[in-house]
């Protein structure tokens, strides 16, 4: 089962990043498996921790892959990093080990704090369908313009049907990014 969550970590100088990324677990281990090369596996390699953030804020997700990255965050608990200040939950990890793979290795790392900040009221479909977006948008480059297209006109009907301001604030920031994508490579085919 893959989780969709937003990963902090910290560059050596101490930056911030924050990214979009699906989690595994493996019993109590959690594997995160960043595409190389990224931040994220960068920051993770070199400072040995992350923070894995629960968040209902669909718009970090669609941010993120916008180019919106300035989220608050705060101090996490027990490691060098950061958590999203409007985090539900958030896990602290620690690298472990790591799987080699030339696309995405996976990061095999261990809970060392937890905490619970605010209760999941659950997912509207809007929400599901903005982050269901934000991966298709994460891989323009990657799958056909036809399966982009026809999975986008399936996904605004729910954002249509049951949105409020901020999921129509990341539905719109996500067709930007579409509409951009499209007005580059033209040649494609039009995308919806």
């Amino acid at each position: 089962m893959i989780r969709e969550t937003i990963v902090t970590t910290v560059s050596p100088g101490g930056k911030p990043h924050i990214a979009p990324i699906g989690i595994h677990r493996r019993g109590e281990l959690y594997i995160i498996a960043p595409f190389r090369p990224s931040t994220t596996l960068t920051n993770i390699e070199t400072g040995k921790c992350a923070v894995i953030n629960c968040t209902d804020d669909v718009r970090i997700f669609a941010g993120c892959l916008t180019g919106r990255y300035e989220w608050p965050t705060q101090a996490a608990e027990r490691i060098n990093g950061v958590r999203l200040a409007g985090a539900l939950a958030h896990i602290e990890v620690r690298l472990e080990s790591t799987e080699a793979d030339e696309l995405r290795p996976r990061l095999i790392c261990r809970a060392v704090y937890q905490a619970n900040h605010a209760p999941f009221q659950g997912f509207n479909r809007a929400q599901a369908a903005v982050i269901e977006a934000a991966i298709l948008v994460s891989r323009l480059n990657m799958l056909p313009p036809e399966k982009i297209e026809s999975e986008i006109t399936y996904l605004r009907v729910a954002v249509d049907k049951t949105a409020g301001d901020a999921e129509r604030e990341a539905w719109g920031w996500l067709m930007e990014k579409l509409d951009a994508h499209r007005a580059q490579h033209p040649d494609t085919g039009e995308l919806a």
